[in-house]
Parts: structure tokens; sequence; C-alpha cells
């Protein structure tokens, strides 16, 4: 398979991508800065720059997204479009863009979070964005053509970033990096579409 991963060099997507390389996948990394293509997710121009040099491809896995993280009163407007431009929007036109660049019976996997389901505090605005790709995709799921599919892999705090977030998340256990691959492998390789692969400890 042909598999696109933006976000590909970061703390999840670097162990993803060496999880599809070990599988004899052909992977292309994009991100914003390095990988085999750069893109700004949430510039839809930089988006449809990249397909355009990465061509057509077996699948699509998004580990890519900003949002701000401050509290609740300190979050202006602008801060909340943060996450709505990257994270909301950046993977929403990924799926509108990319399908026209997935091979038929292809796959789209995002990216969201447990935050959608437990906030925790000052992420006001992370916990709104990924409630909304998870609805998104389940909407989107209905009307996609040519056997194409998508899913959201929705992990809790992650084993390789616990003292970076150990403080937001008091009394989560972390997520062993393999069981959080394994929510990327199912999706990918697997036949489900429209779900919410919730990864807990």
């Amino acid at each position: 398979m042909k598999i696109l991963i933006i976000g590909g060099n970061g703390t999840i997507g670097k162990t993803v991508t060496k999880r599809f390389s070990e599988e004899n996948d052909e992977v292309i990394i994009a991100g914003r800065s390095s990988g085999d293509v750069t893109v700004d997710i949430a510039n839809p121009d930089s988006i449809e720059e990249m397909f355009q040099k990465t061509g057509n491809v077996d699948a699509i896995i998004n580990i890519a997204g900003d949002a701000k993280w401050d509290s609740f009163d300190n979050l202006s407007e602008e801060d909340f479009y943060i996450g709505i431009k990257s994270k909301m929007m950046g993977q929403v036109n990924l799926v509108r863009l990319g399908r026209n660049y997935l091979n038929d019976n292809g796959s789209i996997t995002l990216t969201t979070g447990i935050l959608a389901d437990e906030p925790v505090d000052k992420t006001t605005s992370a916990a709104m964005v990924n409630g909304a790709v998870e609805s998104f995709t389940k909407a989107a799921a209905l009307e996609l053509t040519n056997g194409l599919r998508i899913n959201v892999v929705s992990a809790d705090m992650v084993e390789d970033a616990y003292e970076k977030y150990k403080d937001y998340f008091p009394g989560n256990t972390p997520v062993p990096m393999r069981k959080i691959t394994d929510g990327y492998f199912k999706s990918v390789k697997g036949k489900i579409n429209g779900q919410i692969i919730r990864i807990r400890a």
C-alpha cells in the first residue's frame, strides 16, 4: 500500500510510520517543516499542493493539528480559531480534497483524543474541535463513494508524551505506543468505516 502520513515525524507519527514501514508499505511522510513533502493543514492551498506532489495513495493518515490550551477566561475568539482552522478544518479539508487522490477502496484516518469524551482543565478549545471532528467523520462516512472509508483514532495520553502532559491528566494511565499504532493499523488495514477508535489504557 502507498500510505501518506501527515505528522509522520511527531511523537505518535514516527511510531505509526515505523509500524507501516515494517509491513513493507510505501510510506510518505508529510510535515509542516520536515518530511518527504511539506504541508500546513490550516491552509487548503498547501494541502492541494501536497496531494499534487504525492499523487494518488491508498491511505491517508493525519496525526497533525494545533489547538490553543489555556483557561476559558483567557481564550479569545482568535484563540479558538487556531483549533478551528488547524485541527478541525485542517482535517475536514484533508478529507474534502484528499478523497480525490485516494485509490478506490482507500481510507482516511483522522486523529482526535480523549478530550472529546473527558475534557480536562484548560482544554475548552481542544475538546471542542475534537468533538467536531468525530461528528464530521460519522457523517462523512455516509457519503463517501468508490469504497472509500473514514475513521478517527482517539487516544488517551500516550506513553511517549507522558512527561510532557502528565500534569494535565492526573490519574490517567498512559497508553502503550503499540496500542496506539494498533488503532491506526486497524483503520487502514481493516474494513471499518465511520468509527471512533478509542484507545485507552
